[in-house]
């Protein structure tokens, strides 16, 4: 791709690999959470002392913009909707629709067993009772993740929702009109104009300067030092995850079109200079038609430079591998944030698959589609962190509370057991408070 995007073929065929160097043959961009939590440590403990001035203050210093008033009107969230693209509202709208679908379907449901004559143990699921929503505004506008974040919290029942985003220069210090437009949509109106670890500072400790009570839990992505701050105060507040930069890995056969690879490789890289476009296939022919196709895709988009450094770094990569089998292992274990599957037997790899963030099966299941309108979440586990994590939905939002139901009947059975396991802890007390009870 001569000088205008190198991104590299990584020929494992001869050698093969072990599950352990996947990460290392293609690292993620290297992201250093831990220095960027020792910048937002004092950031946090002024906005806890100081409240709104520290806000601004910092708000002022580095993107020399004002954000007051922090609290945005319902004047100005209704003349955002006023505003609002026709064509652009009918999208947004659409996705509500689509994104609530699927979240009301995944409500999970309250269980009750019955273990004994009055033996009951039930678990239900109640919402947390209230969230921080931030919404990013560095290099592009996110209305999607105003979508993404209100409507499954909703679906669970959260009372309130309270939203972030930054203020910006173009639009005199406040969140962008778009965004603001799809939180009014969606009925929130505790919207503020804050951003970075400040605004999730605000969250954590609240402001009561602007009537900003502390929320439980804060979702939605953010920069290195959101993630920062979010790390730093995991446990005063509850939070959705770590995220981190945006990765597509798609893996494909000779039956694939290489053009439309190219073009979903390049639009994951559209995001961020360490984005990770990989393509991993057992087919030369394939792997080498994706390579001569990206050019003239990336010549023409219009993130050029940002495509063009994240496709050339050592997050990126066409890998070949021997065979299918291969290429699902490596897919296994590389355990992206996105999945594209393009395979003459999709609905066999599919199977195959245990780590992956959101799987898109088919030619015509592009990322792009999860990002916006397909009704899945587009807030996913990156890093890896889909061997252990999934992407933010109604669940989420939800705890499970188990509530114990003994009667009489139901506990004297168990009284002398209780006790002997309480004698064999060293914890006579407990079993006391139990067979005290049937003392005459």
């Amino acid at each position: 791709m001569s000088e205008r995007a190198q991104l590299r073929l990584l020929d494992l065929r001869a050698c093969g690999f072990a599950a352990k160097e996947v990460n290392n043959l293609v690292p993620r961009a290297t992201v250093d959470v831990d220095a960027a939590l020792e910048s937002v440590k004092p950031l946090i403990v002024d906005v806890a002392s100081r409240g709104v001035d520290a806000v601004v203050e910092v708000t002022l210093q580095r993107d020399g913009v004002d954000p007051r008033p922090l609290l945005v009107s319902v004047e100005e969230l209704a003349a955002a909707v006023e505003a609002l693209d026709p064509e652009l509202r009918v999208a947004i709208e659409t996705a509500i629709e689509r994104v609530r679908a699927v979240s009301i379907a995944n409500l999970p449901d309250d269980t009750s067993v019955q273990l004994a004559e009055g033996a009951k143990v039930l678990q239900r699921w109640a919402p947390v009772d209230s969230v921080g929503l931030y919404v990013p505004g560095g290099k592009a506008v996110y209305p999607s993740s105003v979508v993404m974040n209100v409507v499954p919290a909703q679906a669970a029942g959260v009372p309130r929702l309270a939203l972030a985003s930054p203020a910006q220069k173009d639009f005199a210090g406040r969140p962008h009109p778009t965004v603001l437009a799809t939180a009014a949509l969606l009925g929130v109106t505790e919207v503020y104009s804050m951003g970075g670890p400040a605004a999730i500072a605000a969250f954590a400790h609240g402001l009561p300067q602007v009537g900003l009570e502390p929320v439980r839990l804060v979702t939605g992505p953010g920069n290195i030092y959101v993630t920062a701050a979010k790390r730093a105060l995991r446990g005063r507040i509850a939070i959705d995850s770590e995220a981190g930069t945006t990765e597509i890995l798609v893996l494909a056969d000779a039956s694939a079109n290489a053009r439309l690879i190219a073009y979903d490789l390049v639009s994951q890289a559209e995001h961020d200079e360490a984005a990770a476009s990989v393509l991993v296939t057992d087919s030369p022919e394939l792997a080498h038609a994706v390579i001569n196709a990206l050019p003239d895709i990336v010549e023409a988009t219009e993130h050029r430079e940002r495509v063009i450094a994240a496709l050339s770094g050592q997050q990126s990569a066409v890998v070949l591998v021997s065979s299918l089998d291969e290429a699902i292992s490596f897919a296994n274990e590389y355990a992206t944030e996105h999945l594209e599957i393009h395979t003459a037997d999709n609905s066999g790899v599919v199977d195959r698959i245990t780590n992956a963030g959101a799987i898109f099966v088919g030619e015509f299941s592009p990322v792009s589609l999860g990002d916006y309108m397909a009704g899945s979440s587009h807030v996913l586990p990156t890093g890896g962190s889909a061997k252990f994590g999934s992407g933010l939905g109604v669940h989420t939002f939800l705890r499970a509370q188990q509530i114990i139901e003994y009667t009489s009947a139901g506990l004297e059975p168990l009284a002398e057991q209780i006790d002997h396991f309480a004698q064999a802890e060293g914890l006579p007390a407990h079993g006391k408070a139990v067979t005290a009870r049937f003392e005459a």
